[in-house]
């Protein structure tokens, strides 16, 4: 457990020097080799960590909270390490308490604990250092919500916006999996691996069936956190109507927050004028012909970087011009019906991204001002695509939104 912990103290921490026994159990404290001269104990080496973190903004309220150096985030990887580790012992059997430090074992003979207890009873008293990481250990154990248990219990469900599929979903998916996260990216109807002709998708319900089909499903005893981009925040927003009981949060990611009677057609209409550029990057498909509506939208290819991608790396770019697809335009058209005790229930949390040429931040803003979240997120630097161009920021949101008490009125802070 020592090591699993050594990256994130803020100081290197001093190995303790080994009692050598004697023949006659009499305990030395110094180390000499065969010709008598003194041996210094092994180093032990750590490294600090520090990770910057985006600005985070409570409505309400006139505080920004920028941290340089986010202790809470590398606190918060430590007990993921912790409950890992907790978490393999569990299942193999073998845990009964968490091992004191490494620098606490005998370097010379640590092939047994019970030797190391017949040394008549002489422990080696611990320093101020050893005591730090064990404190450390300790309190990250029971801090929040890591055990094992509660960790397991936190389900995603990620839900792609127009044109995307789950594939846009990949770096966020590996890391709160890897942080030990259940984790599930849709394909909505027509999008992503889904066949199906997005021409031929008419209604909100309809492409977000592979959606509901998923919540449908799953254990009526469980929960989970819902994360919705561009149109699939309209998307998770009727399905916390039907399924209020099955999400405990919901997280709109530079995504259409609507409020009842509102389509996402009725929001993209606000930013008429205010962005040439998305609108000269969509193309409008006529299946059932030019007299009629249109039934879907396409992307130009030649405008997504700019418009979709302008801080995203050149790799992601070229993995979404081959992998997008037409944007089903009824749904869009569609006014949700939301209530307050089935909607209105459920704690809803914004993140903004604030280099977005989709759905600009001032449209979100509009959105937030409108329909008031219980807190609002702020990635610097991100495009309208951040789990490609801002993953470990995104990621790190999640995981602090995750751990938030649902009792918790955020409004208030």
């Amino acid at each position: 457990m020592g090591n699993s912990l050594a990256c994130f103290s803020k100081k290197n921490q001093t190995t303790k020097i080994r009692k050598k026994i004697n023949k006659n159990n009499i305990p030395n404290t110094r180390r000499s080799s065969s010709n008598g001269r003194h041996i210094p104990p092994p180093p032990c080496i750590s490294r600090s960590t520090s990770r910057k973190s985006d600005r985070i903004i409570y409505p309400n309220s006139s505080r920004i909270i920028d941290h340089d150096i986010d202790h809470d985030y590398i606190r918060e990887q430590a007990r993921v390490a912790a409950t890992l580790l907790l978490q393999h012992h569990h299942q193999n059997g073998t845990f009964s308490q968490f091992e004191r430090s490494v620098s606490l074992r005998d370097p010379l003979n640590c092939s047994s604990r019970k030797q190391k207890r017949n040394y008549n009873n002489n422990i080696m008293p611990r320093s101020s250092s050893s005591r730090r990481a064990r404190s450390m250990s300790d309190s990250l154990l029971h801090q929040g919500t890591t055990n094992v248990e509660d960790l397991n219990q936190k389900h995603f469900v990620l839900v792609h916006g127009g044109g995307f599929g789950a594939w846009c979903w990949y770096k966020t998916t590996t890391l709160l999996k890897e942080s030990g996260y259940h984790v599930d990216a849709i394909d909505l109807t027509g999008s992503g691996a889904h066949f199906f002709d997005s021409n031929n998708i008419s209604t909100l319900s309809q492409y977000v069936k592979p959606l509901t089909d998923f919540l449908e499903k799953f254990d009526d005893d469980k929960k989970v956190i819902l994360v919705g981009h561009d149109i699939g925040g309209a998307c998770i927003s009727y399905v916390m109507e039907l399924y209020p009981s099955k999400v405990s949060a919901a997280i709109f990611v530079a995504a259409a927050m609507l409020k009842s009677g509102q389509s996402t057609l009725d929001m993209f209409s606000v930013q008429l004028g205010l962005n040439n550029l998305c609108q000269r990057a969509q193309i409008f498909r006529y299946a059932n012909g030019k007299d009629q509506p249109p039934t879907s939208i396409d992307y130009d290819k030649s405008l997504i970087k700019e418009v979709l991608f302008n801080q995203t790396p050149t790799k992601d770019v070229e993995l979404a011009s081959v992998s997008m697809r037409q944007v089903p335009f009824g749904p869009l058209t569609e006014k949700l019906s939301l209530s307050s005790t089935n909607y209105g229930s459920i704690p809803r949390f914004y993140v903004k991204t604030q280099d977005d040429f989709a759905i600009p931040a001032s449209l979100q803003e509009v959105m937030i001002d409108s329909n008031q979240p219980e807190q609002v997120f702020q990635i610097k630097g991100s495009d309208h695509s951040p789990f490609l161009s801002k993953p470990q920021a995104l990621h790190k949101i999640l995981v602090e939104i995750s751990n938030i008490s649902p009792k918790m009125n955020l409004k208030t802070i």
